[in-house]
């Protein structure tokens, strides 16, 4: 069976830019976020997702054509690093993902100026800042980063999310699903979480992200949801997949190809033969299991090597390295199907459910009443539901040019008469470029 990490073929890059190669301290790190945003005012803001258990600001950029404020229709996305302290590869690759997006856009990158303006874009290079200082002052002293992984209370933030697979896979064995256990956005159970974990839960709450990655170290893969082995049943084999499986596996190897070096001839991992390297953990509290189980987010974990703190000197190579999947994986927000449910008169409906047939795992709709489904290319028969509503059910064709499909939903108060089967249904028409959908 292929393992769910894809193992470290050749693309060109650019050149190197003229960027800041260097590992940053806190302070160091807080002042270069403030010269890029003075840089590009009008597609940058600082902010922060919370205080670390030491009081250090858990510092976030957006980058976005109107930082601030949500757009109807546009997606949102994160980069984040310094799960360990430990890890400052990840680090550094969102501050010069920073620069790079800031300069290449006042330089009018088409490519650059179409991811700003079409993603809302969220970098967050340090979620452990108190461990990075840790770990940051022991390379400096002494040239060993093997201090910093956990944070100042202990904790390993990746591993400290709730257990959200337990609940999902018990309610599934009692047949409980979606009836009384919903198949999304699952509760949160009572559980004792550290400081840092609360800021990002809370962070990924109020953002309606579509998709994500947290950038750690150690191994040469990209990981991505189940983490966690269910147990096995009878006929049933230990891996349990996502009901995304598909379109996890090819989000995988659009970072993994798209890298100069993830996919060429394997030569064992960081720790042995075993290509998992002890890194696919039987834990079931990992950040990207929680974040598909509650969220609408999908979320991978990519791993960016086995020296965690490499050398200065090796910077430009790991961002030439790097440079081309950062900016493709970011792109990949736009495949699937898109749209707005609103009701008759067009105001928009928050947290209406919007169901793909064959895929047992929902989305809702953001404030705006947008949503975002990320699929591979094929027909997919759509229903979109919400509370005192009749359904409304599409069919929609993702083709496999860029951009994601236009699928919206008009929704009746179901106080009007409804059909036979209580769904209303349109047949939609998509043109193989995506770029409209008509009923």
């Amino acid at each position: 069976m292929m393992s769910k990490h894809w193992p470290l073929n050749l693309n060109e890059v650019n050149p190197s830019d003229d960027l800041d190669f260097r590992h940053h301290n806190y302070k160091e790190m807080r002042q270069m976020m403030k010269v890029i945003s003075e840089e590009c005012p009008n597609i940058t803001r600082i902010y922060n997702i919370g205080k670390s258990s030491q009081g250090l600001k858990m510092y976030a950029m957006e980058i976005s054509d109107n930082p601030g404020e949500h757009e109807t229709g546009e997606p949102e996305f994160r980069y984040t690093a310094g799960l360990h302290g430990n890890e400052a590869l990840g680090r550094e690759l969102v501050l010069l993902l920073m620069q790079f997006l800031c300069k290449e856009y006042n330089d009018e990158n088409p490519r650059v100026r179409r991811l700003v303006d079409g993603v809302r874009i969220h970098l967050v290079p340090s979620l452990n800042p108190d461990a990075y200082e840790l770990a940051f002052e022991m390379v400096r002293r002494m040239g060993n980063w093997a201090l910093g992984h956990w944070t100042e209370e202990g904790y390993d933030i990746f591993q400290n999310f709730p257990d959200l697979n337990s609940i999902l896979w018990g309610a599934e064995d009692r047949g409980w699903v979606p009836r009384i256990v919903p198949n999304h956005h699952i509760p949160l159970p009572e559980n004792t979480l550290n400081v840092e974990t609360k800021a990002i839960i809370s962070w990924m709450e109020r953002t309606p992200f579509v998709l994500g990655a947290n950038l750690q170290g150690g191994e040469k893969l990209v990981a991505y949801p189940f983490d966690m082995q269910r147990p096995p049943r009878q006929n049933e084999g230990a891996l349990r997949e996502t009901p995304d499986d598909a379109m996890f596996r090819w989000l995988a190897m659009s970072y993994a190809h798209s890298h100069l070096s993830m996919t060429e001839t394997y030569r064992g991992s960081c720790h042995g033969d075993d290509v998992t390297g002890g890194i696919l953990s039987s834990s079931s509290t990992g950040m990207n299991d929680f974040s598909y189980l509650h969220t609408n987010c999908f979320e991978l974990s990519i791993f960016l090597g086995c020296d965690k703190f490499p050398h200065e000197s090796e910077l430009p190579l790991e961002w030439e390295n790097n440079r081309e999947a950062l900016l493709s994986f970011i792109e990949q927000v736009h495949r699937g199907i898109k749209g707005v449910v609103r009701d008759v008169e067009g105001n928009p409906l928050a947290n209406a459910t919007v169901t793909v047939e064959g895929i047992r795992h929902d989305v809702r709709t953001a404030t705006g009443g947008d949503y975002w489904r990320l699929l591979n290319p094929g027909e997919y028969r759509v229903t979109a539901k919400a509370d005192g509503y009749t359904p409304q059910t599409r069919l929609c064709m993702v083709g496999y040019d860029s951009g994601a499909t236009p699928c919206s939903f008009t929704l009746a108060n179901n106080v009007e008469p409804r059909s036979a089967a209580g769904t209303s249904t349109a047949n939609v028409s998509c043109t193989e470029q995506l770029s409209s959908c008509s009923v």
